[in-house]
């Protein structure tokens, strides 16, 4: 962080929400002191509460510089003209999140943000891809619980394969095993309003496995194994995971995890048939049903206009969410297997854990990324790309080694 052509090396933008606040403690307790940031928002009463906040807590580290800016283009390029990166948890994206990535992409400014939103995703792809690229902007979007895990998992079973064997992966298997986290109330609001800005159709482009990648999907082997009967009644039997069943957050991971794949040599490093799946790990078949077709109950629920505002007036307000402190034991766990393209098929088992508040781990992941595109080596695949619209796994080996360092387990091995 040796240029000081800008007056910060990163922004925070939404450090006043439920996410944004845990950022800004990650990146004052953890980042170096000699980082120079700013928090940013458009509330300055609410920025000074979070600064006070920050010194109280750390009152020998170095306290960030406050932004007051409005979410429109022209403030947001004066903010991102300022800065080398800019980290958002300004949520819901679809509502708030363009004029900042716009921002970012016009003026080479780097992006890492905390969306799950798979349809303002694939948006932003078509609009400022191209545009970022031309510019050097290295732009990361679910680069938070959504979608971190599960990109590095499938990317540390290739990165195995390929050098263990010499070869491409057929098939990944990914098993949340534990997941402990419960969503804030700015996440509630997101799934709840994702259905006023994205038609079906939309949905359904973006949140298909390869639906975000840069060259077309591949033909693949089936991730979901079984009967019709078992397929029908939602879950299957894998043999080195469990009783596996759907998932909330399946479909916009895999997304993210395709898109992975295209990036990477066109589709080539991880194997011309390469597929990812999600699922749930679970008890028993029971217990698989009851969450297949709950799962299903509640998004035919939340199609209905009606429905989704009465649901939205029960649900906590954004900015909320659960008190860290009750939290602190919480874990999460994916235990991920992948089928090496040889003959006869070879295995290797991945696992991703952490244990601790959710939020605050996708604050720490952000903010970990963030010092991967400042301070990372040329062998980063994000820098070698030369920017545009990335994925989390496009920060490689010194992403994870980062991770690592903060209390991320992430292992992967051959069976």
């Amino acid at each position: 962080m040796a240029d000081t052509s800008k007056q910060y090396d990163i922004v925070l933008l939404g450090a006043t929400g439920f996410t944004g606040k845990l950022t800004a403690q990650h990146i004052a307790e953890k980042l170096p002191t000699s980082l120079r940031w700013a928090i940013a928002g458009r509330n300055a009463k609410k920025l000074d509460d979070v600064l006070s906040d920050l010194t109280k807590r750390y009152p020998t580290r170095t306290a960030p510089a406050v932004e007051v800016v409005d979410q429109n283009v022209k403030e947001l390029t004066a903010l991102a003209r300022k800065t080398k990166l800019i980290i958002s948890t300004v949520g819901p994206f679809h509502r708030h999140g363009t004029p900042v990535v716009e921002a970012c992409a016009t003026t080479g400014t780097h992006y890492i943000d905390s969306t799950g939103e798979a349809p303002w995703v694939k948006d932003m792809i078509d609009k400022y891809h191209d545009l970022a690229k031309s510019t050097g902007a290295i732009m990361i979007p679910q680069c938070g619980i959504d979608s971190v895990p599960s990109d590095l998992i499938a990317w540390a079973l290739v990165e195995l394969v390929r050098k263990k064997l010499d070869a491409g992966v057929r098939d990944v298997v990914n098993g949340v095993t534990v997941f402990d986290f419960k969503p804030s109330g700015g996440t509630l609001l997101t799934m709840l309003t994702l259905l006023e800005s994205f038609s079906f159709k939309q949905l359904g482009t973006s949140m298909r496995p390869f639906g975000l990648s840069p060259v077309p999907r591949p033909r693949a082997t089936a991730t979901r194994p079984g009967t019709l009967l078992t397929k029908l009644f939602g879950y299957f039997r894998h043999p080195d995971i469990g009783t596996l069943t759907s998932w909330t957050m399946a479909a916009t991971n895999e997304a993210i995890v395709g898109r992975s794949w295209g990036l990477f040599d066109g589709g080539k490093h991880y194997g011309g048939s390469f597929r990812f799946g999600e699922f749930r790990k679970v008890r028993n078949v029971v217990v698989a049903m009851i969450m297949h077709f709950g799962l299903a109950f509640i998004a035919s629920l939340v199609a209905f206009p009606p429905a989704r505002k009465l649901i939205q007036k029960l649900v906590v307000q954004p900015g909320s969410g659960p008190d860290p402190e009750t939290t602190k034991g919480n874990r999460l766990e994916y235990r991920a297997v992948a089928v090496a393209d040889t003959s006869p098929p070879r295995k290797a088992l991945a696992k991703f854990s952490y244990e601790g508040d959710g939020y605050y781990f996708t604050g720490l992941l952000l903010a970990e990324a963030a010092m991967v595109v400042l301070e990372g080596s040329d062998k980063v695949a994000a820098k070698q790309m030369g920017g545009g619209i990335l994925t989390p796994a496009t920060l490689g080996d010194e992403y994870a080694d980062r991770l690592r360092r903060v209390g991320v387990q992430l292992e992967a091995s051959m069976l």
